[in-house]
């Protein structure tokens, strides 16, 4: 959907996803980093706009892009300007009635990748979502073959619910399965403790 939310802090901004962004995928996505993706990757700028319409068009899903946000420092230390965009990110499936919420269609661009970057954005999306909607349940999941990313949804302190056999097609038509993760409200300040630790390590 078209929203207005943008939420920043500690070196990264997660703002409205546009088709202002789309070059910036274009530049730094890659077949290994769209990896186990739900949809096969956009090829060229005109891709990567349909792509950004069809996220902004879901009217389940806000769709962000993250940017650098002040002096913030890329895994090899070297700063990067504000305003680059690194990747981006989504709440989706948001039933507020059922007080629950996913995040997810997440990638980044590879200098990002163990660093403050994946923590930084998932402390703003669950605070946002517990603290300000008021949700009692956040879902993360991946592709059962995604070993990185379920790594990285563990290390947030996400508890596993098990995998779901044959539940999504992969982008090349295979079946797939999906490994489902969630944090609960009462779970919420262990893991808001956890992110917060990592953040200033």
């Amino acid at each position: 959907m078209i929203h207005d939310l943008v939420l920043t802090g500690h070196g990264v901004r997660l703002e409205p996803l546009t088709p202002a962004h789309a070059p910036a995928f274009d530049a730094i996505v890659d077949d290994d980093l769209w990896f186990c993706m739900g949809s096969p990757r956009p090829q060229g700028l005109a891709q990567w706009q349909a792509w950004v319409g069809s996220q902004v068009a879901d009217p389940a899903r806000l769709a962000f892009a993250v940017v650098s946000a002040g002096d913030a420092a890329d895994r090899d230390g070297r700063p990067r300007p504000d305003g680059e965009v690194r990747g981006s990110t989504s709440f989706y499936d948001l039933h507020r009635a059922h007080r629950r919420v996913e995040i997810g269609t997440t990638f980044s661009a590879r200098r990002w990748w163990g660093t403050s970057n994946n923590p930084a954005c998932k402390l703003l999306l669950l605070t946002h979502a517990f603290e300000t909607w008021g949700l009692q349940r956040v879902a993360l999941r991946a592709d059962a073959r995604n070993t990185r990313s379920r790594s990285a949804i563990t290390r947030l302190g996400a508890t596993p619910e098990g995998v779901l056999r044959k539940h999504r097609l992969a982008a090349d038509g295979s079946p797939g399965d999906t490994a489902y993760y969630s944090i609960l409200d009462d779970e919420w300040p262990r893991v808001r403790s956890g992110l917060q630790a990592r953040l200033v390590a």
